[in-house]
């Protein structure tokens, strides 16, 4: 294992102590405890969330909880995070689950958002070809690892959709000195999973969220070809959409799924959310 690896497991592995992660239900079970939910005035929730909430199935997972215990309804549309922050923009959306904090918090001074809180987080990672031809396994860091990618030795795949994972992958060209440009640099506008297949197809390079990897890595022949720096720290936020800016928003079915999230009960649930025994996402310590 890579040694940077290494080192970002164990300091997760000790940022999570400090949460509740005692598992509620194993990752096959669909029915959430029976109780006695209140009637809510209003039970619909607009949720817009990134692609990784969605496609790694962590929704599907802990929404049946939320809505057994409060009688809340989430709709839920899956996008980049910059186009889930638009629709907060744009008062289509009653809450936020997003992954770019600098985008976040813009949102947040432009007063179209209020409370934002931190949920949960995992990593960014490198995933290609098993044989590596742009040798990012021997890079002592994500901007070295970049810098090889640019050398054109494989096509890299990018998001190209003001995702988190855009934004990520921007910063990280911006750090490493190089705009990308050429034959070899993929824009596709599209969500993880299919940036994921089309780097399959092309036996390219892609930047992902380790959830979705996970989620999808058995439809492909990628492997992880580089990862553990702690600069690809990916933590998710939730942020209620602000009803002074938009009255009709949401704010009580907001603001109880903010605090389930952030609750011992959520944070144990999104601890024990695991695929093939991985854990994909790490709950944030308890607001002190």
């Amino acid at each position: 294992m890579h040694t940077s690896s290494r080192r970002l497991r164990a300091a997760l592995a000790v940022f999570c102590l400090v949460a509740a992660t005692a598992p509620l239900a194993a990752l096959g079970a669909k029915e959430a405890p029976a109780v006695g939910a209140p009637t809510p005035a209003n039970p619909r929730i607009r949720l817009a969330t990134t692609t990784s909430t969605e496609n790694s199935g962590l929704l599907a997972y802990l929404l049946p909880f939320f809505e057994a215990k409060t009688g809340y309804r989430v709709e839920v549309v899956a996008v980049g995070t910059g186009a889930a922050l638009k629709l907060g923009e744009n008062g289509d959306a009653d809450t936020v689950l997003v992954h770019a904090r600098a985008l976040e918090d813009a949102f947040v001074a432009a007063g179209f958002g209020v409370d934002r809180r931190d949920v949960m987080y995992n990593d960014f990672i490198i995933v290609g070809p098993k044989a590596d031809p742009a040798g990012l396994s021997g890079a002592k860091d994500a901007i070295e690892a970049f810098g090889r990618l640019s050398g054109g030795a494989a096509a890299f795949v990018s998001r190209g959709d003001s995702s988190g994972t855009h934004v990520m992958e921007l910063s990280l060209w911006k750090k490493a000195g190089i705009a990308p440009s050429g034959a070899w640099y993929k824009e596709a506008g599209q969500g993880m999973e299919p940036v994921i297949l089309m780097a399959e197809a092309l036996q390219g390079y892609a930047l992902a969220d380790r959830a979705t990897w996970l989620a999808v890595k058995d439809k492909t022949a990628l492997a992880v070809d580089f990862e553990g720096d702690p600069v690809l720290f990916n933590p998710y936020g939730v942020i209620a959409v602000n009803p002074e800016r938009w009255p009709r928003a949401n704010i009580e079915g907001a603001t109880a799924f903010a605090e389930f999230l952030t609750s011992k009960e959520g944070r144990a649930l999104i601890a024990s959310f695991k695929l093939g025994g991985e854990q994909l996402f790490f709950p944030s310590p308890a607001a002190k």
